[in-house]
């Protein structure tokens, strides 16, 4: 079995007390943290506060997997990666999710886009006590894209902290098996979410087990490695979806 974590997305403005518990009650050993205003990680939180949080995580022998932040890494934007990378480093966490969020427009032409240059003068300044954490979503949702953007990293700043979180639904969802986005993306996987979809209703998430997503060929792809994979339970944005106290056992037994 795979090392096994959840994102507190399933649990929206739930209390820490109660995510500890969920953990605890099936045998979860990570977290993503989503990092917002009305939650319990957010970039307001005083040095007292981050060291009290990494704490209690830490004593229930938690490993924090990502603060997971919105920031667009190739958008025209104002989100300050810098200050999550640094509430990351101050909560231990492995890294910051962040998202590719370019223009899908300007994918049209040969070359990095404008947006993959801005990603990449980003990556190149921001501090390394952190990793920037870099999900197969939206502009780069295939792993065919999200390569060619970490080769261009590669090969413009050889030194940089950036790796890939492959949600492994959004690379099928483009037409790509797990076996194919595994050898895209292979170089750089830090870890690896999960969930089930129905690609029958435009892909749309769906209770563990009523979807057709083929988790036993990503088992299969996976074998023989020890990633980390990450329950991405969207129930913040998909209020029909059962409860992560329901969803967490589920999980366990789609992965036996």
């Amino acid at each position: 079995m795979f090392p096994l974590g959840f994102s507190t997305l399933g649990c929206p403005g739930e209390p820490l007390d109660h995510v500890l518990e969920l953990a605890k009650r099936n045998n979860i050993a990570g977290l993503e943290l989503r990092t917002a205003d009305d939650e319990f990680t957010h970039l307001g939180l005083t040095p007292a506060e981050r060291r009290a949080l990494r704490t209690r995580i830490e004593d229930a022998g938690l490993e924090i997997l990502a603060v997971n932040s919105y920031v667009k890494l190739c958008a025209v934007e104002e989100q300050p990666l810098e200050a999550h990378l640094e509430l990351a480093a101050d909560l231990g966490a492995r890294g910051v999710r962040v998202f590719p969020g370019d223009d899908p427009a300007e994918h049209l032409a040969e070359g990095p886009t404008p947006g993959e240059i801005r990603a990449l003068d980003r990556v190149t300044s921001a501090p390394k006590d952190s990793r920037i954490l870099l999900e197969t979503h939206d502009s780069h949702s295939a792993g065919q894209k999200m390569a060619q953007l970490c080769r261009l990293l590669d090969a413009e700043a050889p030194s940089h902290n950036v790796k890939v979180l492959w949600d492994s639904a959004h690379t099928w969802s483009r037409g790509e098996t797990p076996a194919e986005a595994y050898d895209l993306l292979k170089p750089w996987i830090d870890f690896i979410q999960i969930k089930d979809e129905d690609s029958t209703q435009d892909y749309k998430p769906v209770p563990i087990g009523a979807g057709d997503y083929p988790i036993a060929d990503l088992l299969q792809t996976l074998k023989g490695t020890d990633y980390w994979l990450s329950l991405e339970w969207e129930l913040k944005w998909h209020p029909h979806l059962p409860p992560l106290a329901e969803a967490l056992p589920a999980t366990l037994t789609w992965l036996s």
